[in-house]
Formats: C-alpha cells, structure tokens, sequence
C-alpha cells in the first residue's frame, strides 16, 4: 500500500506540474495575441501585423542563443540552395563589368556551354529586353536568367571580333552548385583538397575527389577548411568516416530535449592509414569543427592554423505555413573526447559577433601564447593523451600567424572595392586569345607567366577608379598583388580551382603543412610534450 501511495502521489505531482507549464504557456501566448490585437485597435497609425509579429519573433530567439534565428520563405530558399547542392538556370558564371552582364565561363556540361555560349560573350538582351546600359544588378540578373528547368530564355550576345548580336535560345536545366574548390597534387605523392562548404553533395564530390588524387599516387592529404562555415552534420559525419576506422565515435549531440545522439565510423573509409592534415582558421565553423575536433581526438591528423570560429550548436528548421522557418537550436555537438566547441554567448549577441574582431585586436591572430583557456575545458586526445581544450573553438596543434607581411592599405583597398576583380575581367577580354595561344596549359602559364606588366596596367586601372597611386604601399605589398593578380587570372582562363594552385605557392599555412609532412614523425613527437 505504501509504494502505491508514493507512486500515486508522483503521478499526481507529474500531472499538476504538467498542466501549470501548459497553463503559463497557455497564458503566454494569449497575452502575446492580445497585444497584436490591442496594437491592431487602438494604436494612433496602420500597422503591418505580420511584420510586426515577425519582429517579436525575432527580438525573442536574440533573448536565447546568436544562433536561433527566423527567416522568411525569400531567405529559406537562398540559405538551401548552395547547401542543397543545385539551382536551375542557364549555368554561367558571370560578373557585372561597366554595366554590361559578362560571362567568366559556362559551367562545364551546363546548357550555355551545350548551345555554344563562351567565355568573355556580353550579354545584352535577354528574351528581346536590353539588359546593358541600364543599371543591372546580380539580383536582376538571377531573376531573368534563373527559372524552372525545362523552360526556354533567349539571350542576345555581344562577342569579340563578331559585329552581330548572337541569339541562343537555351532550355534551362539543373545546375550543380560545387562545395569542394580546388583537388590537385602540391607535389609527388602530397594531395590537396580546398572544401568550401558541407552541402547535400559534399561526400560525393570528396570520394570522387580522393579517387582522383589516390589514382596519382596521393600518401599524403592536406584537407583545407579555412573560411569553410559549415553546413550539414551528417557531411562532415560521412568526410570523418573516410578518415577514422570502424567504430570509433565523430561526435555526439544532446540537448534537454534532445536525447544523446551519438555517430560512429563505419567501414567505408578510403584513407584511413596515410598522413593527414586540416587547416583551419577563424572562418572555419560548425561541421568543419566536427570534422576537425574527431581528427585531432582520434590524433588520427594534424591540425594547423589557427582557432577555429567556435560554433557547437546544433539547430533545427521549424516551418510555418507561409514557407518561413525557425531555426531553433535543440543540441550541442561534442567532439569524442568530450569538448564542447561552443564559444561563450552570455553577454549578448552583439558582443559575441564581435568575437573574431576581438581577437584580432587581442594579437590572437599574431601570437599563440595570447590565447588561455582555463583548466576547467581542459580534455585529452583518446589515443596519444594529449591535452587539448573546449570552450571556443578548435585549437591548433601548429599555429600559423596571419601573414601581414605583405599588407598596405592600398593592397586592402585594391581588393575591398572590387578593383582588382574589375580589372581581371577587362584584361582577360582584351587578352584572352593571345594568352590562350601563348599559354597552352596552366603548367605553361603557372610557370612563364610574369605579372609585372599586368601590375602596372592595374595600377593605372585603380587610379582611374578613384584609388590613388602609392607608390611606397604597392612596393610593400607588390609580391601580393602580382600573385593575387596571376591566380584571378589563372581562374577566368581556365577553371575556378586553378586559383589555388597559383595563389597556394608559399603561403605561410601551406609552406608549415608541407613542413610536417616532410617532418613528420620529428613534428608528431614535438606534440607528446603536451601532455
């Protein structure tokens, strides 16, 4: 009788606190309803309710954490598609030039490139409408070329040495949005992978990515995840599985209504035994940190660069009817250790958007030693029993400053206004042919290409465009610009990914990896010392 009359009256309690939390909710959204209404009655002007009600949505997630958030259906469809890994539209990549839409290249196996449409065309009408002259916007243009695949636009274009407009009719079809940027071989037997997002189609391109390098004999893989913000859980879950052998834990979410989820490895992995390193930097957030915290718990690679952004977070899209969502965050993720990544948010989020800039100014981006993390966050690898630390993002195990050596404030400028991208598409209209004749290969152009004559044509390019020459500022940063400039134009003459191969060449982060690996059973146990 007595253990029926203490499990009655915890029956009893359970059933009463339910129904005071449900009153209080109950009472909380009447009162919210009651206010539109009292506003909607008696306020001295006309009102949008929806607008209004979207801005209390809004101010109220800020009162929870800088990552809950409310779109509407506008920004739900650009946030997916890039994650989603396609659109539908006619597959060019453009860019706006002297009010003219300009044509970088078409997408490879798109439909411009199946009609015909090349590199440097002009487009000047589109279905019989100019669309030159008048002001165009990027928005614009996605607007008028973007629409359901199996439909049909008409594009009128101005090409080079042709004195009439040319007319492709072009059905549009399902264009393919890549998340990985460049896959090469740095060097015999070295691979190199730039990952920009984690999207739908991330571990498909990355198998076929690791094919390609293993197919030339890739024992060494360096993984680039700097400025990479993330995506999709279950993508940098399917990466860290090509990596780490069979049941070993990538990471676990949990939440006070989110049960512990946990996420193993299986046996699918492609390179689970040869070198790896992951660089990161300050931009690299949320699956990137999942990937890179498994990595460095399982000391299975090494990390280098420096403290990654911070996010540990997990959110999940609640729609409403009209097609806007809410993200909610309902977990945190940790890493197999233990660490949870999640920088502090308690003072608001307006101070925690000014994280990045903080440590810039704290010297975090110069000197590792400017960086402490109290014992409490303190965690050690699962194999080598290193200590390593949560609390706000992954730290490094080698740190890489950020390179200011080459800086002016002419060389921020030339970059912030858009000017140096300006220039590169003028100057590969103008020179296109010959340097396609001239350079028959990027290994042709990587290694006889002199920019030192293109410089100067864009410095008198910035001075006509309201940059004023500094002489003293362009000799402080000409090594910078001239290989800025020959990677832009590596890009527009070939393929996007070819930037990387001419823009990586003694970069601070690349020079430390190869370092390692040249190094590395020397550089591994310079790591057992923190321990």
């Amino acid at each position: 009788m007595k253990k029926l009359f203490w499990f009655s009256t915890l029956l009893l309690l359970f059933f009463e606190t339910n129904i005071l939390f449900s009153q209080n909710f109950n009472d909380q959204v009447f009162k919210f309803g009651l206010a539109l209404d009292y506003i909607n009655k008696y306020y001295v002007d006309t009102v949008n309710q929806s607008k209004l009600a979207e801005s209390a949505i809004i101010e109220m997630l800020k009162e929870l954490d800088p990552h809950s958030s409310y779109l509407t259906a506008k920004e739900v469809r650009e946030m997916n598609e890039p994650l989603q890994g396609n659109f539908e539209g006619i597959g060019v990549y453009f860019n706006i030039l002297n009010d003219t839409i300009f044509i970088i290249s078409p997408i490879v196996g798109g439909p411009s490139e199946r009609v015909g449409v090349m590199a440097g065309d002009k487009i000047i009408k589109i279905d019989g409408n100019r669309v030159a002259g008048i002001k165009i916007t990027n928005n614009d243009v996605y607007s008028k070329l973007r629409g359901k695949k199996g439909t049909k636009v008409t594009i009128s274009i101005l090409r080079r040495n042709v004195k009439e407009l040319i007319d492709f009719t072009i059905t549009r079809d399902k264009i393919p949005i890549f998340s990985i940027d460049a896959t090469y071989m740095l060097e015999p037997g070295t691979g190199y992978i730039k990952l920009d997002r984690f999207a739908q189609t991330t571990d498909k391109e990355f198998d076929l990515a690791l094919d390609k390098l293993l197919s030339q004999n890739m024992q060494n893989l360096i993984l680039d995840l700097t400025d990479n913000g993330g995506g999709y859980l279950e993508e940098a879950v399917k990466l860290a599985d090509q990596f780490l052998s069979s049941g070993k834990l990538i990471v676990y979410t949990q939440g006070v209504h989110s049960f512990k989820d946990e996420y193993f490895a299986t046996n699918s992995g492609k390179f689970e035994k040869g070198k790896l390193i992951l660089l990161i930097d300050e931009g690299s957030a949320s699956a990137s940190e999942i990937l890179s915290g498994a990595i460095q718990d399982w000391d299975r690679g090494i990390i280098i660069g420096r403290r990654s952004f911070g996010k540990g977070l997990v959110q999940r899209q609640l729609p409403f009817s009209d097609g806007s969502i809410l993200r909610l965050t309902v977990a945190r993720y940790y890493t197999p250790s233990g660490r949870l990544i999640q920088k502090p948010y308690n003072k608001g989020v307006d101070e925690y958007e000014k994280d990045i800039m903080n440590r810039y100014y704290k010297g975090e981006f110069s000197h590792k030693d400017s960086i402490h993390f109290p014992d409490s966050l303190k965690r050690f690898t699962l194999v080598d029993k290193r200590v390593v630390y949560g609390g706000g993002g992954i730290m490094p195990d080698f740190f890489v400053p950020i390179d200011t050596l080459d800086y002016s404030n002419y060389y921020r400028d030339i970059i912030r206004k858009g000017i140096i991208n300006k220039f590169t598409l003028n100057y590969i209209d103008q020179h296109r042919v010959i340097l396609k004749i001239k350079y028959q290969n990027l290994v042709s152009f990587k290694n006889n290409f002199e920019a030192d004559s293109a410089l100067s044509e864009l410095v008198s390019f910035a001075e006509k465009e309201g940059l004023k020459t500094n002489n003293d500022q362009i000799n402080i940063s000409k090594l910078a610009l001239t290989k800025l400039l020959k990677s832009y134009i590596a890009r527009d003459l070939w393929d996007s990914g070819d930037f990387y191969q001419i823009f990586n060449e003694g970069e601070p982060i690349i020079n430390e990896a190869l370092d390692v690996i040249h190094n590395w059973d020397e550089r591994k146990k310079s790591l057992l010392k923190n321990k």
